[in-house]
């Protein structure tokens, strides 16, 4: 039930400069480690230093909030999340030694000479694309999308706010989340797997039928959608919003700017991708984009079993056939 007595904005506002409190804590370390990916990037020229913590940070933030049940429930599976997008992207190469090398986001390339937009070929204007993008843009996200535990914080501390025991909603919001994390890492791994595979058979001069040959993934999940993992990425941050609704009774709180922004993010993403895959694979790829969406099933399709690719014979063959 909606607590009428209970302004969500109204108490963020009045705590976020408190210090002491998670407001104010999370968001100090938030400015501090947008700066710094600013810094490191700008010296190393690797512009992936925030994807090494987009995994990490968010539930950082949420153990910073725990207070009672609801927040612990949270904070966990906001670490679940984590552990097992961090393995994901350590195993990629993302990680190596020292911290600010490892593997850098080839988007960043093709952004950085303008396939995005013209004027980000600039240096100044890529410099100020690293520090309002990339460096304090996305940090800022990384907090926005883990503010449903604030709203969780914030309903149990508040003396205007009538904070409820853990309901069905929790729970839901609970499995939701572990299973999109579930869907996520079987997409990843047959992802990896794939191109494994792929570049094993390259380096060995093997002969490259079905989805080898056409150079990317399209069995599996990727027959149901082209982007499991990034539908998956948004589903679970959408169903940890739910939280908040447990939380507060409001269906809408202000904790859903981090999801909208999350969402939009990813259609942006999303759709570069898209247009670098293209230009890859230009005639083979647009028929996959014609069978398959790209972040929402066609449930009228799930049923057929013909994926559009055979495992001796490669797509365009197949088409011409």
């Amino acid at each position: 039930m909606e607590d009428s007595s209970c302004d969500l904005i109204s108490s963020a506002l009045e705590i976020i400069s408190q210090k002491g409190n998670p407001y104010y804590n999370v968001s100090l370390l938030c400015l501090f480690v947008s700066l710094l990916v600013f810094v490191v990037s700008t010296i190393t020229k690797n512009y992936s230093q925030v994807d090494k913590l987009w995994s990490i940070i968010p539930f950082v933030y949420t153990w910073m909030t725990v207070v009672d049940q609801r927040t612990l429930l949270m904070a966990i599976v906001a670490t679940i999340w984590g552990i097992r997008l961090t393995y994901n992207f350590s195993r990629r190469g993302g990680y190596k030694w020292p911290v600010w090398t490892g593997d850098e986001d080839y988007r960043w390339e093709y952004i950085q000479e303008g396939h995005y937009l013209p004027i980000l070929n600039n240096q100044i204007a890529w410099m100020l694309f690293n520090l309002g993008f990339i460096s304090i843009y996305q940090n800022i996200l990384l907090l926005l999308i883990v503010t449903p535990s604030l709203v969780a914080w914030t309903v149990a501390t508040d003396a205007g706010c009538t904070s409820s025991d853990l309901n069905v909603l929790d729970f839901v919001a609970a499995f939701l989340v572990l299973f999109f994390v579930i869907v996520e890492s079987i997409a990843d791994n047959q992802q990896y797997k794939f191109q494994t595979e792929k570049y094993k058979k390259i380096n060995a001069k093997e002969p490259l039928t079905g989805e080898y040959a056409d150079g990317f993934c399209q069995s599996g999940l990727f027959s149901i959608v082209r982007k499991p993992n990034y539908a998956a990425e948004q589903s679970i941050w959408v169903s940890y919003y739910i939280f908040s609704i447990a939380a507060s009774g409001k269906v809408l709180n202000w904790s859903i700017i981090g999801v909208i922004l999350l969402i939009l993010l990813f259609q942006g993403s999303g759709r570069f991708t898209e247009k670098l895959t293209l230009m890859k694979y230009p005639e083979k790829y647009a028929l996959y984009q014609k069978r398959v969406p790209l972040y929402v099933p066609n449930m009228l399709a799930l049923g057929k079993s013909d994926t559009g690719v055979s495992e001796t014979t490669p797509l365009m063959e197949k088409k011409a056939s």
